[in-house]
C-alpha cells in the first residue's frame, strides 16, 4: 500500500496592498482535521482524497495553512510562523514511517515582506527532509507564477484548465493519480516551461469563451494523449509585483523531453497571438454614473474589480459608493465593504438603531478617503458561512447590513473572497432585488451575475487589484512586458527540468 503525504499552503495576494496579511487571515489545520475539513468541499484536496481513498492509499495528512482570503503581502513573522509549522509537519510525518510520495496543494502567487517565492522554499525544504527521490506532484492555481524553484523541486505539477475557476477537485484528482503512477514506476516525468512576457486580464481570459481557452484546449489535448502527462498556461497574478512574475506555458511528458519542449513553445505561440486582445475596457466612475444616471432596466453589475479581494485587494474601496452619493444615484444599490469600525459601531447600537459613522479607507487609506454617513442598522451576523460554489467555510468576522437611502451595504470585519454571491446571500440580501450591484470581483461564474444581470459596467476605479495594470507602478517584475512597455519582443524558447530516475 503506497503511503502518500498531503500538504496545502494557499494564498494570493497583491503586492500593491498596503495592509499585510496574518496569520489570522488562514484556516490552519493539521493531521485528521485536515481530512475532516477537505472531505466536505470540492476542492483540490478532496479530489486527491477520492482518488487515493478508490486506490487504497494510506493517506498521511500533514498541515493546511489556507487563506480565508486572498489579502496584502503575507507580514515576515506570520510567514515564518506557517512556514515553520508547515515543514516541522513534513519532519514528523517523515519520522512515522516511510513515505512513498507527496501531494502539495498550493497557489503560485503568494509572497511575504522578504520572500518572493514561498511556495518554491517550502520545496526545496522539504526536499532537504525527504531527500531527491521521493516523488513531489504540486497542483497550482493557473494564476500562479512559475518559479523555476516549483519546477526544480517537484516531479511534476498540475493547473487548473478553467477561468473562472470551477475544476478545483478535478486538478486534485489529476494531480492524484500523476502523483501514483509516478510512485508505481510506470512514468519518469520530464517539465518544459517557456516564461512570456505578458501580464494580462479581461474577458479573453474566460476559458470557455475567450482566446485563452484555445491554448488550454492544446494542452488538454497534449495532456489527454500519451505520452503527455499535465500541461498548461499560468497567467499569473499581475497584482503580485515579484522578479519572477510573467505568464507561463508548461508541458509535462513521460520521458520525451523533445517532445515537451516543442509542445510547451506552441502553447506559447498560441497564448502569444491573441496577448494584445487580454485587456479590458473601462470606464470611469464619472461615465458609470452617467450610464445610471441615463436608464437602465433590471439589475446593473458594477464591476470594481480594483478592489477585488479574491485577487488580494483591501476591500475597503468607498469609490463607486462615493461617486453614486455625488451623483445622486437613486437606484437601489447593493455594496460590500470591509470597515472593522463600523461594524463595531452597529453592534454596540444595535439593530434598529441609526448610526452615524464612516465607510471605507480603513485599510488602504491612501487610495480612498473615509465616506460619513447616516445609516441604520438592518442586521448583524457573525460572518462565518459557506460558499455556494464549493462550500467553503469562509469567515468575515463580525458583520452588519446597513441601509442609508438607497443604498443596502453588507460590512465585514474582515475581508472574504467575493467571486459568488454567498457573502450577500448569506446575510439576507438577493442581488437580484436590485437596480445595481457592486461586484468585487473581475470574473464570476456566469450565472452568478452575467447571465441575468441586463449590463456589467467594467470600472476604472483605484484599487490594488486594478486592471489598469500601468496604474499600479510595478517595480520588480522583469521589463520590457505586456502591457507596461510600449515594445515587447518575444521568442518562445523552452527551459526544460528533469528529476532523478531512480526512485526508492
Amino acid at each position: 500500500m503506497a503511503r502518500i503525504l498531503i500538504a496545502e499552503c494557499k494564498q494570493e495576494v497583491s503586492t500593491f496592498n498596503p495592509h499585510l496579511s496574518g496569520y489570522d487571515d488562514f484556516a490552519v489545520r493539521q493531521g485528521e482535521d485536515l481530512l475532516r475539513y477537505h472531505r466536505t468541499v470540492k476542492n483540490e484536496i478532496g479530489g486527491a482524497v477520492e482518488v487515493f481513498g478508490r486506490e487504497g492509499v494510506e493517506i498521511v495528512p500533514a498541515y493546511s495553512a489556507f487563506f480565508i482570503t486572498s489579502g496584502g503581502t503575507l507580514a515576515e513573522p506570520d510567514w515564518q510562523r506557517i512556514a515553520s509549522e508547515f515543514i516541522d509537519s513534513i519532519r514528523r510525518a517523515s519520522r512515522d514511517g516511510e513515505l512513498d510520495g507527496v501531494y502539495f496543494c498550493m497557489h503560485g502567487a503568494m509572497a511575504s515582506e522578504q520572500q518572493p517565492d514561498p511556495e518554491g522554499w517550502l520545496l526545496a525544504e522539504t526536499r532537504k527532509l525527504l531527500g531527491e527521490r521521493i516523488p513531489i506532484v504540486v497542483s497550482l492555481d493557473l494564476h500562479g507564477i512559475l518559479t523555476d524553484q516549483i519546477v526544480r523541486h517537484s516531479d511534476a505539477i498540475v493547473a487548473y484548465h478553467t477561468y473562472p475557476h470551477v475544476d478545483f477537485f478535478q486538478t486534485g484528482q489529476r494531480a492524484a493519480k500523476l502523483l501514483l503512477r509516478i510512485v508505481s514506476g510506470e512514468v519518469r516525468p520530464v517539465t518544459a516551461k517557456v516564461a512570456i512576457p505578458a501580464l494580462v486580464r479581461g474577458d479573453e481570459l474566460i476559458t470557455a469563451s475567450g482566446k485563452f481557452g484555445e491554448a488550454i484546449q492544446i494542452a488538454q489535448d497534449i495532456e489527454n494523449e500519451p505520452p503527455g502527462l499535465s500541461a498548461g498556461m499560468f497567467i499569473g497574478n499581475p497584482f503580485t509585483d515579484v522578479p519572477d512574475l510573467r505568464s507561463y506555458s508548461f508541458v509535462v511528458t513521460d520521458g520525451d523531453a523533445e517532445l515537451a519542449a516543442r509542445e510547451a513553445e506552441r502553447i506559447a505561440t498560441n497564448f502569444w497571438s491573441h496577448h494584445a486582445t487580454m485587456q479590458v475596457p473601462l470606464v470611469s466612475l464619472e461615465e458609470m454614473s452617467s450610464q445610471l444616471l441615463a436608464g437602465v432596466s433590471g439589475t446593473v453589475a458594477l464591476v470594481d474589480a480594483a478592489d477585488a479581494t479574491s485577487s488580494g485587494a483591501s476591500g475597503d474601496s468607498n469609490a463607486v459608493l462615493t461617486e453614486l452619493v455625488r451623483a445622486g444615484y437613486r437606484g437601489r444599490t447593493l455594496a460590500p465593504i470591509v470597515d472593522e469600525p463600523a461594524v463595531r459601531a452597529a453592534f454596540s447600537a444595535g439593530i434598529g438603531a441609526t448610526i452615524e459613522t464612516t465607510l471605507g479607507g480603513t485599510l488602504d487609506p491612501d487610495r480612498f478617503r473615509p465616506l460619513p454617513i447616516t445609516t441604520r442598522v438592518r442586521l448583524l451576523a457573525d460572518g462565518d458561512f459557506r460558499s455556494e460554489s464549493f462550500g467553503e467555510l469562509w469567515h468575515a468576522g463580525r458583520t452588519a447590513v446597513l441601509e442609508t437611502g438607497p443604498l443596502t451595504i453588507v460590512v465585514s470585519s474582515r475581508a472574504v473572497n467575493l467571486y459568488d454571491r454567498s457573502f450577500f446571500l448569506a446575510h439576507g440580501q438577493d442581488p437580484r432585488s436590485f437596480d445595481a450591484v457592486v461586484v468585487k470581483s473581475p470574473h464570476c461564474q456566469p450565472h452568478m451575475y452575467a447571465q441575468w444581470c441586463s449590463r456589467m459596467i467594467l470600472i476604472d476605479a483605484p484599487g490594488s487589484s486594478s486592471a489598469n495594470l500601468p496604474y499600479l507602478g510595478h517595480t520588480r517584475c522583469p521589463r520590457p512586458i505586456f502591457p507596461l512597455d510600449a515594445v515587447v519582443p518575444f521568442s518562445p524558447h523552452a527551459e526544460l527540468h528533469h528529476r532523478p530516475a531512480n526512485r526508492r
